[in-house]
């Protein structure tokens, strides 16, 4: 069960008006971008919810595409993202997508693409307060709210690769907070993505693609 104190319905530092629809997008999309390597061409945001119906008169929009440039969430840019995102040569549409309703109402799609052709998309929730979970990448469910430092490892589901992970994790005298693993099906493709509390070594990702079963590695500083 998630908790939301005083302090969170009161919100973060930000650009307003809305702590769920604009600092809750703009974490999101912040998240989202540090795990694709840059620099991006095309971003495409599929809005869910109540996303879908008031995203540009909240600013979720802008929020949105600030973050993905990889805005924090009081950063006085995200007012001119639009014509930041052109300036940089990114090319962006924002889908409203009012016919799903099997999600949470404050959900976003971000399809990513970068310069050397790369894909991924995310999936978040904006949970209110400013808190956020990414609940999907690619085709993959998954749940971390990046809180946390994190790293996620898409591998091949074969024993002996979490073993590696949290071996590698060890030696770097890394503290484990969350570690949790996500996977299309026996065998297929995996994601094992580890919280930790302090910062990640900037190391780590090279010691993990070593194991031959380890496709990517992702790290996600807050």
């Amino acid at each position: 069960m998630s908790f939301i104190s005083v302090f969170d319905v009161l919100g973060p530092n930000m650009i307003g008006p809305s702590s769920s629809h604009t600092a809750g997008a703009a974490k999101i999309a912040y998240l989202a971008q540090k795990m694709i390597t840059g620099p991006l061409i095309q971003v495409d945001f599929t809005l869910y919810g109540s996303f879908a119906r008031t995203y540009r008169g909240h600013g979720t929009d802008r929020a949105l595409l600030g973050g993905i440039m990889g805005f924090t969430t009081d950063d006085m840019r995200i007012r001119n993202s639009f014509e930041i995102a052109e300036t940089e040569g990114i090319a962006f549409t924002f889908l409203p997508d009012e016919e799903e309703t099997d999600v949470h109402p404050n959900t976003v799609d971000i399809h990513m693409v970068n310069k050397a052709g790369q894909e991924m998309t995310v999936r978040g929730e904006s949970l209110g307060g400013g808190k956020v979970r990414i609940s999907r990448i690619n085709k993959v469910q998954v749940d971390f709210t990046g809180e946390y430092s994190a790293v996620i490892v898409i591998q091949k589901d074969r024993p002996g690769v979490v073993a590696h992970i949290t071996k590698a994790l060890s030696d770097r005298n890394v503290n484990i907070a969350f570690m949790r693993l996500f996977r299309e099906g026996k065998g297929n493709v995996a994601y094992t993505i580890v919280e930790s509390d302090g910062h990640l070594p900037e190391n780590i990702r090279e010691e993990l693609l070593k194991n031959e079963h380890v496709h990517d590695v992702m790290i996600v500083q807050p």
